[in-house]
């Protein structure tokens, strides 16, 4: 799913920024890091990906403290979540979702896919 993601991405973000996989941030990964150079200071984008097996609040949560803890890490002006629900036995209209999130004065945005 990660891959899916990066690639999508990938032809967004040749417009002049840079994608990053497996970003090592101290002694953590984010699965993905964009940054665009152009703007003064460099944007920074987190963006951590998690496939849905049970409770969506714990996933959430567990989710939040990552993204908060690297955007914190790199200096990152954004952070998301994206959650993948593997569930073959549920629709669509509930495995797509979005919502902002705060987290410690942190905004997180959170996509369910």
């Amino acid at each position: 799913m990660q891959l899916l993601l990066q690639a999508f991405l990938q032809r967004i973000v040749n417009n002049g920024g840079y994608l990053f996989r497996e970003y090592g941030l101290g002694r953590k990964h984010t699965d993905l890091l964009i940054q665009w150079p152009q703007t003064h200071p460099t944007q920074k984008i987190v963006i951590e990906v998690k496939l849905r097996y049970g409770n969506i609040d714990k996933l959430i949560e567990k989710g939040l403290k990552q993204t908060f803890e690297y955007m914190s890490t790199c200096g990152a002006t954004e952070g998301h979540l994206v959650i993948f629900d593997r569930r073959s036995n549920v629709d669509w209209d509930t495995k797509l979702f979005q919502m902002k999130k705060e987290y410690q004065g942190k905004e997180i945005w959170v996509w369910g896919l």
